[in-house]
This record gives C-alpha cells, structure tokens and sequence, in this order.
C-alpha cells in the first residue's frame, strides 16, 4: 500500500506544474492569460452544465475525467496555439512521451486506464471524445467574445476558427454552439440558440473564481493558487485517491462535487484554513456563502440549478459517504502543496503539526484513513525540522 500510494501522489504533485502552462486565451476579465489547469477545470464544468447538448449515449463522467487530464501533457510538450505555425507531427510526438512519463508514474494500474483515456480524447472517436473535442473547441470562443477587453488578435483567430478552422465543424456537431459564435461576431443566423445562451451566463460568472486567490501557493512556491485550478487539482485528487475512501462512494458525485464546491467563492471569497477561527466570523462566512449559492446556481435552468444547489449543500453538510470523502480530499491537498514549496501557509499562520492534526487530520481521517497515514507520516519531518510540533 505504501509503494501505490506514493506513487499515486508522485502524479498528483507532478501534475501541479501544468498550472505553470499558459494558453493563448485570456481570462474573461481580460487581465491575464488563462492557464492549462484552470482551463481543464473550466472545461469540466462546460461538461456538466452542457450535458443537455450530449448525445443519448455520451457518458458525461468520463468526458469530465477526459477533459480533467486531456492538457496535462502539455507540462512537457507545452501549449500551441491554433492559429500558429507549428510542426503538428512534431507536437503529436511530444505529447505521446509526455503522456508516457506522466502516467508512468501512477500504479500501473491506474496508469493504463488514464493514458487509454487521454489517447481516447486525442483520437476523438468514440461519442465521449467527440463531444469532449467540441466542448474544448467551443470553449475558447466564448471566453474571448464575451471578455471585458478582447484583444482585436484574439477576435481574428476566432472568426478564422468558426470560418475555416476546426471550430467550423461546430455547424454541423454543434449547431446552437457555432451560431451563437457567429451572432457574438455580428452575423445574423436563423438558428434558435437560447438552450445554450440560457447557461452561458452562469458558466461567464464562475470564469471569476480564476481570480479568487488562496492562501496556499503551488508547489513551486512562485504564487498563490486561484480556486479555479485548486478545483482542478483536487478533482485529480478525488480520482486518483477514490480507493482509499473510507466507505463506499460513487466517484462520480464525488467528482461533480469537486468541481462545484469552491464556486461560491466568486461572491464569498476564499477562507484559510488556517486563519482566524473566530464563530462568529465562521457564522458570517456561512452566511455570504449560502447567499452565494443561490445567486449562481440560480443562473441555470431550474432543473440544473436546484441539482447542482443540492450537491453543493451536500457537500457543505458533509453527511454521506460521498460527501465525507471529498470534505477529506479537499483538506489534504493544500498540506502537499505546503511540503512541496517549503512550509507556505504552515509559516505565513505560525502552524503547528497539532494544529494540522486538529484542523486538517480529524477531516481527512473520516474519509480517507490510509491517506491520512501517509500523508502524516510526509509531513513530521518538516515540522520535527522547524520546532513546530
């Protein structure tokens, strides 16, 4: 179990660099360059609210796992934007060793089934990859035509895109995605976009939760992680890890919790751990971010919005099994990144290890012992070498 487990966390600590990646696309704010990570957790979530848009037989879990993992070879290949001129062949090359290393370093097991999926993704022929490819496809184009300040460039690559790039087969897979792609653009369509337009403001609100910083740092120490691509990472957390769950789960909901959880930060703000504990504080925080919940998920379809609201408060409440799990996954990941970039938020609070004991290792042992164990076992020495224990 040691050997797997470490290998499991191998990955997931390797996997931070792609929040080092930068796309071409700018964030909606239009302050910054959108990252790789923060880009797959969007994508994610794409997947989700447009579920509607899937064909019967498309498994919407696997296109999240898809999307989840689909960049992360860029860590070694890096990002090629679409409208430069690049050796395609080349980049193909690339990203199969990339892909090659990254899941070699899991349990053989778990590697195998994540490097079929991402060759599944890249070769876009079962009905799960194809719609993955046009979510990632479509994506892109709302983020710049709705940005505050799109840059006139970043227009121009998307009008080539839809016109005679890989986006023009939106018109046919896709029709309600490229029409309103066309009508941002300034073109008149007959086609009837509302089942899409309805959802985009929700999916445009949370772009937000990019700019919502945290008070861990990545693992390379160089700056504050934002919620989007936290959200990400410990989505890859939850998958990888899900065997060790205390009780039995669904990964599935677990992942979908993951994924919506830290969305009402956007309004309410991000809360350290290891901040004041003040209850009164605690009560307020509660309060702005019940208020939170029902301002986004109420930009949805009612449907949507009372299933996705749901889930939140199910993980809020953290009752099931399910729920516990993720509670637990979301409390250990920021402790790895604290080891990785040498004590960050351990020494910006003045940490103890008792304080990580209570604050952190009470959680993550409900719902996942055996990473506890481990990941207690990671960290003594750091706090044994700093008089913190």
């Amino acid at each position: 179990m040691t050997q797997r487990i470490r290998a499991q966390f191998a990955f997931l600590l390797e996997a931070d660099k792609l929040r080092s990646v930068e796309r071409q696309n700018l964030i909606l704010n239009c302050s910054r360059r959108e990252n790789s990570a923060e880009h797959s957790w969007h994508l994610a979530l794409y997947a989700l609210v447009l579920a509607p848009f899937a064909a019967p037989e498309v498994e919407i879990s696997r296109v999240i796992q898809m999307l989840l993992l689909h960049d992360l070879v860029e860590i070694d290949a890096g990002d090629h934007p679409i409208s430069d001129a690049v050796d395609w062949d080349a980049v193909a090359a690339a990203e199969q060793a990339a892909a090659k290393r990254l899941f070699g370093l899991l349990p053989a097991d778990q590697g195998a089934a994540l490097q079929a999926l991402w060759q599944e993704f890249e070769q876009a022929e079962t009905a799960d990859a194809q719609f993955a490819k046009r979510l990632d496809h479509c994506q892109p184009i709302f983020q710049t035509l709705y940005g505050e300040t799109p840059l006139a460039e970043h227009i121009e690559v998307v009008r080539n895109n839809l016109f005679d790039g890989r986006a023009a087969a939106l018109e046919q897979s896709f029709p309600e995605a490229f029409c309103h792609g066309m009508e941002l653009l300034g073109h008149e369509v007959a086609h009837d976009s509302s089942a899409l337009t309805r959802r985009l403001p929700f999916l445009n609100e949370v772009d937000a939760l990019k700019s919502i910083l945290r008070a861990t740092r990545l693992g390379d120490g160089s700056r504050q992680e934002n919620s989007a691509e936290h959200s990400w990472h410990i989505m890859l957390y939850g998958w990888i890890l899900a065997e060790h769950a205390q009780e039995a789960i669904d990964p599935a909901r677990v992942l979908r919790m993951l994924l919506l959880h830290d969305i009402v930060e956007v309004d309410a703000g991000d809360t350290p751990i290891h901040g004041a504990q003040d209850p009164a504080a605690q009560a307020e925080q509660e309060a702005l971010e019940q208020a939170a919940a029902t301002r986004l998920f109420g930009l949805l379809p009612p449907e949507q919005a009372q299933e996705f609201h749901a889930l939140w408060c199910e993980f809020e409440a953290a009752e099931t099994a399910d729920a516990v799990f993720a509670k637990s996954i979301d409390r250990v990941q920021p402790v790895l990144l604290n080891l990785l970039n040498g004590g960050g938020s351990w020494l910006d609070y003045d940490v103890s290890l008792a304080q990580v004991d209570s604050r952190v290792g009470t959680k993550v042992t409900l719902g996942a012992p055996a990473v506890w164990t481990h990941v207690r076992a990671e960290i003594t020495p750091w706090f044994a070498r700093h008089g913190r224990s």
